[in-house]
C-alpha cells in the first residue's frame, strides 16, 4: 500500500479533474473494493457491477471528499463506504426480486487465500472450508458482515472501520464480536460438513 501522502496528492489532482490521477487510485484500490463487494454479495458478476458503480460514484463525488483520519486512511475508508453502500443497494434490489438469490455456490473460489506447498487434497479441503465460511458470512446481518469482512478479510483497524461505516468505535467492536460469535456458532452447527481436519478444531 502506498503512502497516504501519495493518496492525498492523487485525490487533490482528481478533484481538479485529472482523470489519470483518479485512474491511479482505481488501480491502487480496485482489488480492495472488488474483494469487499464479492464477500458481501457472494457473486462475482454482482461484485463487478457494484465495484464499477462504486468507482463511478467516487469519481462523481470526489470533489466532496474532505479528507479523513490523521492516520491517512481517509480516502480508503471513504471509498469502501461507497462500495458498501453499492452492495447494500444491490441486496435491497434482490429482496424486491425474490427469484434472484445469493449465488454462494457460484463463487469460484469463495474466500480464496494464497497457499504454498499444499497438495491437491489440502487444496480441496481449504476450498471446502472457504465455501462454508462464505455461507457463514452470508448468514450474518449486513452490518455485522461488513464489519467482520473489513476487519478479518481486509485487515482494517477498528478506527478505519468506524470511519468506513460511519459508526462509533463501540458499535464497530460490538458488531465484530457478535459477527464472530455468529460465525463460530454457524460453523459448529455445520461441523459434520466441514473437511476432516477442521472438525477437530
Amino acid at each position: 500500500m502506498q503512502t497516504s501522502a501519495d493518496d492525498n496528492h492523487l485525490v487533490r489532482r482528481s478533484q481538479g479533474g485529472d482523470l489519470e490521477a483518479f485512474n491511479q487510485l482505481v488501480l491502487r484500490y480496485q482489488n480492495h473494493v472488488y474483494s469487499l463487494c464479492l464477500r458481501l454479495l457472494s457473486s462475482p458478476a454482482a461484485a463487478e457491477d457494484a465495484a464499477q458503480d462504486a468507482f463511478i460514484a467516487a469519481f462523481r463525488g470526489i470533489r466532496s471528499f474532505r479528507g479523513g483520519s490523521p492516520s491517512g486512511t481517509g480516502f480508503r475508508a471513504w471509498l469502501l463506504r461507497i462500495a458498501a453502500n453499492a452492495c447494500y443497494d444491490e441486496l435491497r434490489r434482490r429482496r424486491s426480486r425474490p427469484a434472484l438469490s445469493l449465488e454462494t455456490k457460484g463463487l469460484d473460489p469463495p474466500l480464496e487465500f494464497a497457499a504454498t506447498g499444499e497438495n491437491p487434497e489440502e487444496r480441496v479441503q481449504r476450498l471446502d472450508l472457504a465455501a462454508h465460511l462464505q455461507q457463514a458470512l452470508a448468514s450474518l446481518p449486513f452490518d455485522q458482515r461488513l464489519a467482520v469482512i473489513l476487519r478479518d478479510v481486509q485487515g482494517l483497524t477498528y478506527e478505519e472501520i468506524a470511519e468506513a461505516t460511519n459508526a462509533s468505535l463501540g458499535t464497530v467492536k460490538s458488531r465484530i464480536a457478535r459477527g464472530r460469535a455468529h460465525l463460530r456458532d454457524f460453523l459448529l452447527r455445520q461441523r459434520e460438513l466441514l473437511p476432516d481436519p477442521f472438525r477437530r478444531v
